[in-house]
């Protein structure tokens, strides 16, 4: 129950969580991106722009997790409902103090797609720290520049997304 001024949560009935129930929507074709970044050190920078890392192509790793995570979103996330995954489309821009990604996810259905963009852009920036987590230490063993953030939702759809993902 929303109190004065609180937004209505639709996943909460009295003490009980729950799937909301979108059967008597329409499809409609929907789209959502979500971005975020990971800052490494310069080094590492490099050996993931050369394709130096020693676990291998660091970017297209983290492209093949991100589109895994994008499909099993509903299997993770508790109250996400499964979704047809239409197209994935991941991007990678390496910059002089971290890695940004995006991934842009189409859909037609019933509910949107922004939890499945969000996991997609979680999961690709977790690979990414994985394939390189080795090369981030100092001489203390400590991972001093490493820092995963700014996930986010960048755009949300409802309706004509042709020509996207």
């Amino acid at each position: 129950m929303a109190g004065e001024g609180m937004p209505e949560f639709t996943h909460i009935e009295g003490d009980a969580v729950l799937m909301v129930d979108v059967t008597q929507k329409g499809e409609v074709a929907r789209r959502a991106v979500a971005a975020g970044w990971i800052e490494l050190r310069p080094e590492t920078l490099a050996a993931i722009a050369g394709g130096t890392a020693v676990k291998g192509n660091v970017l297209a790793t983290a492209r093949v997790a991100a589109i895994l995570a994008v499909k099993d979103t509903s299997r993770i996330i508790p109250m996400c409902h499964p979704i047809p995954v239409g197209a994935v489309k991941v991007g990678f821009e390496v910059l002089d103090k971290r890695v940004e990604a995006t991934v842009e996810v189409v859909t037609t259905g019933r509910t949107g797609v922004e939890m499945e963009a969000l996991t997609g852009v979680s999961v690709a920036l977790l690979t990414v720290w994985d394939m390189v987590k080795s090369a981030e230490k100092d001489a203390a063993g400590q991972y001093p520049v490493t820092r995963i953030g700014g996930i986010r939702v960048v755009e949300k759809v409802k309706g004509d997304v042709e020509g996207h993902a």
